[in-house]
């Protein structure tokens, strides 16, 4: 007699959800769960949703901001420029509004209207007229007391020769005045601001012309060949006088400058010109 075949073990290898396919093959049910890719492999993972606002909608967004004040338009995407070129357009539609580009960041004002800019640039070109006005009037004044107070040289090409305060048997007293020697024809100029008070000759002095300065003092340019002022004649630094002659008591072409300063006489008080001169910018 023969004995039974032995049961076959049902293969528990299995899962629940496999099934069978017609070619033998396993394939996962739609309840299978997720298998995870292996680094390398090609199948694609599940894409994220991307939160970041395009460079469209920033545009748009700053243009509804803008009309209530300054915002900051950003990107991060590095995409069109869209955005600013729409707030840089809105901004040019009003005189008041500014903006400024850093990176990927535009910086718009909208702070100041027309009316404001426009007088606050009216404001300000008056001040600067006026401020122009009075640097004109200080250059003025300045340079009329320059003018008034500056001393120049009598006459160039000179040697200096008798000196004030000096004693000989060719003056009656002392020599009350500076000798410039200089050959003959050489041209005398007036040596600050002043007016002629006296021309013509005079003994000793030969040709004479006298110009009263505007603080008194008194200049004497003596020996003259020939001179070309008048009395009243207004004079400024390096007005031509006239020429050294030796006309007078001379010996030989030069002139004698003499300074006077009021002290009630006529004439007025000789000084030493050296010092005077001096205390005026001009040494000799």
């Amino acid at each position: 007699m023969s004995r039974p075949a032995p049961k076959r073990r049902a293969d528990t290898s299995a899962t629940p959800n496999d099934t069978e396919s017609g070619g033998g093959g396993r394939s996962a049910s739609r309840h299978s769960a997720p298998r995870h890719a292996k680094p390398g492999s090609r199948k694609a993972s599940r894409r994220r949703v991307s939160l970041v606002p395009t460079p469209a909608v920033l545009g748009a967004t700053a243009l509804v901001i803008a009309g209530g004040g300054a915002v900051v338009v950003s990107s991060n995407s590095g995409g069109s420029d869209t955005s600013y070129e729409a707030a840089a357009a809105q901004a040019d539609e009003d005189v008041g509004a500014t903006y400024a580009r850093s990176g990927s960041t535009l910086q718009v004002s909208r702070s100041v209207d027309r009316d404001v800019l426009e007088a606050q640039a009216a404001q300000q070109a008056q001040q600067m007229m006026q401020v122009q006005a009075e640097l004109a009037k200080k250059v003025q004044k300045h340079a009329d007391e320059l003018e008034a107070n500056q001393w120049v040289l009598p006459l160039v090409g000179y040697t200096l020769s008798a000196s004030w305060g000096e004693i000989s048997y060719l003056w009656s007293s002392y020599h009350t005045g500076q000798d410039f020697s200089a050959a003959s024809g050489t041209e005398i100029v007036s040596v600050a601001h002043g007016t002629v008070t006296y021309t013509g000759y005079d003994s000793s002095y030969g040709y004479l012309v006298k110009v009263t300065l505007d603080d008194g003092t008194t200049i004497w340019y003596c020996h003259q060949t020939s001179y070309v002022v008048s009395e009243g004649d207004e004079l400024n630094p390096g007005d031509l006088i006239g020429y050294v002659g030796s006309t007078g008591n001379t010996t030989g072409p030069h002139l004698h400058l003499e300074v006077r300063i009021p002290d009630g006489s006529e004439d007025g008080q000789d000084v030493d010109p050296v010092p005077v001169f001096a205390e005026h910018g001009v040494t000799f």
